[in-house]
């Protein structure tokens, strides 16, 4: 550390609003604890979280970095005891629980992957979150394989992107919901078999035309509310539903009787709490299983919009618009 400076340029608001809160401060440069990684951050990712957490509505977990963004891209310039030292020098993108809206970054080394030449920084950064959260989502929570209809509603937003793409890399048929005719445009070009808008068609009625009745095995939810039952109802027996997020509200009205009578199954999950233990786990299988289709160039998010950090309140008045296609990133260049 006695090479690199005291302080650091990040976004560091000390009260919850609107974008314009979001404002360069100095922060202290953190200090790599056990196991951890300090990354020169090159960009940083905006996803709905960071959002909700500007308006007060999803405080850091207990120890988290008040300083928001969840994934980074970067070159690692100080190991913590424990953490691999031969890795000085190298450029990763890394999964974090807060922090990523700064110069510098402390995560943890078993949340860390490599960046490999066929990426540049801002697309590394736009991986890490999307990329653990449907992964372990979809594939692992609703057990999604080869041959399966799967229900994605955002179609078009970060999450929504992504698991159009791995839906494609593992033979997955991938339906989405958009809020527009030139979304559900998009989300074709992007890969989706098929595309609803939910604003001119029941996505029900959609989904039971598109796979002859039968349904569909998976629903990836981040809506919540009156979309539940709806969903429920695109499931085919045996189906499972995953709950990631409740923009449309936490709660919702079900048939039990109907879960039972078609073995249906609902479970959710949130990423950001989890242990290391558990985030380190999910980046081995995707070293193992998705990294190669990186490695490739067959895997790549889908950018919409670059900021440099200074103009982090216009990155999130982009989102707060709903207009973005993909991942909005911020740079630590001017």
């Amino acid at each position: 550390m006695a090479d690199l400076p005291e302080h650091m340029m990040a976004i560091d608001p000390e009260t919850a609003g609107g974008p314009e809160i979001l404002v360069p401060v100095e922060r202290p440069v953190p200090v790599p604890g056990h196991g951890d990684y300090l990354i020169k951050v090159a960009a940083a990712g905006v996803n709905r979280p960071d959002v909700m957490q500007r308006k007060g509505l999803y405080p850091p977990p207990k120890g988290a970095p008040s300083i928001p963004g969840l994934e980074i891209a970067g070159t690692i310039v100080a190991v913590g005891e424990g953490a691999d030292v031969t890795m000085l020098g190298q450029k990763v993108c890394a999964l974090v629980w807060g922090g990523g809206y700064a110069e510098y970054c402390v995560a943890p080394a078993g949340q860390c992957l490599p960046v490999p030449p066929v990426l540049t920084m801002i697309e590394a950064a736009a991986l890490p979150e999307t990329l653990f959260t449907v992964w372990s989502n979809l594939f692992e929570r609703a057990y999604a394989i080869e041959g399966d209809t799967v229900l994605v509603h955002g179609g078009t937003s970060g999450i929504g992107t992504m698991a159009i793409m791995l839906g494609r890399l593992f033979d997955l048929t991938v339906i989405v919901t958009c809020g527009s005719d030139e979304k559900c445009a998009r989300a074709i070009e992007i890969g989706a078999a098929h595309a609803i808008n939910y604003k001119t068609q029941d996505f029900v009625e959609e989904v039971k035309r598109i796979t002859d009745g039968k349904g569909c095995q998976a629903v990836l939810d981040m809506i919540g509310g009156d979309y539940v039952p709806k969903n429920l109802q695109c499931l085919a027996p045996d189906g499972r539903h995953v709950t990631i997020a409740v923009q449309g509200g936490p709660k919702a009205t079900v048939s039990l009787v109907d879960i039972m009578m078609r073995r249906l199954t609902m479970t959710g999950s949130t990423l950001r709490a989890r242990d290391v233990a558990f985030k380190s786990l999910v980046a081995e299988e995707l070293l193992r299983v998705v990294w190669p289709h990186v490695v490739d160039g067959r895997l790549k998010p889908v950018i919409d919009a670059t900021f440099p950090l200074a103009d982090a309140a216009k990155a999130h008045a982009r989102m707060d618009g709903g207009d973005h296609v993909g991942k909005i990133v911020l740079t630590m260049e001017p």
